[in-house]
């Protein structure tokens, strides 16, 4: 997939644990996993904005488009 998810690099930044993320923006941690693995099929606006708000990055620092593996 030409998309990818740079999650756990902006986690590891922010000195953050998965667990901590899913509470603050209120989802499961399996449901995290799923997205921070890649395997999500859609990321609701909703859960991308509380992610970057909890973050205090921006959608980019996560999402990365490459027409590369």
């Amino acid at each position: 997939m030409p998309i990818t998810i740079n999650l756990d690099k902006v986690l590891a930044d922010r000195e953050m644990k998965s667990k901590e993320l899913a509470e603050i923006i209120g989802i499961t941690t399996a449901n995290l996993s799923i997205l921070k693995s890649g395997k999500a099929k859609a990321v609701r606006f909703s859960t991308l904005e509380a992610i970057c708000k909890a973050l205090g990055c921006q959608p980019g620092d996560i999402l990365e488009y490459s027409t590369e593996k």
